[in-house]
């Protein structure tokens, strides 16, 4: 399987003119540790963690320093440092060397960044632009689907099916946010989030007609209404 197989495509992104209080609420209402930043033309520039904004001027967690440790630091430390916790827009305080894969990026490849860069989620990006994000929570969900037979090899029928799935329900006004399918042999694992029982079962007689399907395992979950 490859990164294109199991990604989540709805991925939420902050714009690099973003004000740091809108990145704060993107993370908040999104559940989500860490969002992709892009620029105008939707190229990725970079990402901001929930580790970016633990020093902040804002709430009184700046960094303090001694004024000996000072002297043994760089003027450009320093003055990144300021930018960091005092910075007003996203390009300011965003992570810019990002760790990225491309769509056909096999599953141990990706296993192997999280792990060596300590990283929780990877974005896939093609031709710059950000196609999808590939978290360790996708990694245990084609787990759980018993995908790990199709490591190596993958299998173009299933692939076939998650997109014709896929594009299925993107097409309807009341596809699950933060959709994601993983396929095993014409078994369809739906996850993402709903706004009611309707949407939900809606989703899952979507995936039930769709031509190779032999069976769907619903996984969506029902959100507060101010989840979604």
């Amino acid at each position: 399987m490859k990164a294109a197989d199991i990604m989540t495509t709805q991925v939420v992104t902050a714009n690099d003119e973003s004000r740091i209080a809108d990145v704060a609420n993107l993370l908040l209402q999104n559940h989500i540790s860490a969002v992709p930043v892009v620029d105008g033309s939707g190229k990725l520039v970079g990402i901001v963690s929930e580790g970016d904004l633990v020093r902040r001027a804002e709430i009184g967690t700046q960094s303090r320093h001694s004024w000996w440790l000072e002297m043994f630091s760089s003027p450009e430390a320093l003055a990144r440092e300021y930018i960091k916790e005092h910075g007003q827009r996203a390009r300011d305080i965003m992570t810019k060397n990002v760790v990225t894969v491309g769509p056909d990026a096999s599953l141990d490849v990706i296993a192997n960044l999280l792990e060596s860069h300590r990283i929780k989620r990877v974005p896939v990006v093609e031709n710059d632009k950000l196609v999808g994000i590939v978290s360790r929570s996708n990694l245990v969900r084609a787990l759980a689907a018993g995908a790990k037979d199709l490591l190596a090899t993958g299998n173009p029928d299933d692939a076939n099916i998650r997109e014709r799935v896929l594009s299925g329900l993107k097409s309807e006004p009341w596809c699950p946010f933060m959709l994601n399918v993983v396929v095993h042999k014409g078994q369809v694992d739906l996850w993402g989030i709903v706004k009611n029982e309707d949407e939900k079962r809606a989703a899952r007689i979507a995936a039930e007609v769709t031509p190779g399907v032999v069976a769907v395992q619903d996984k969506l979950v029902i959100s507060p209404p101010s989840y979604v």
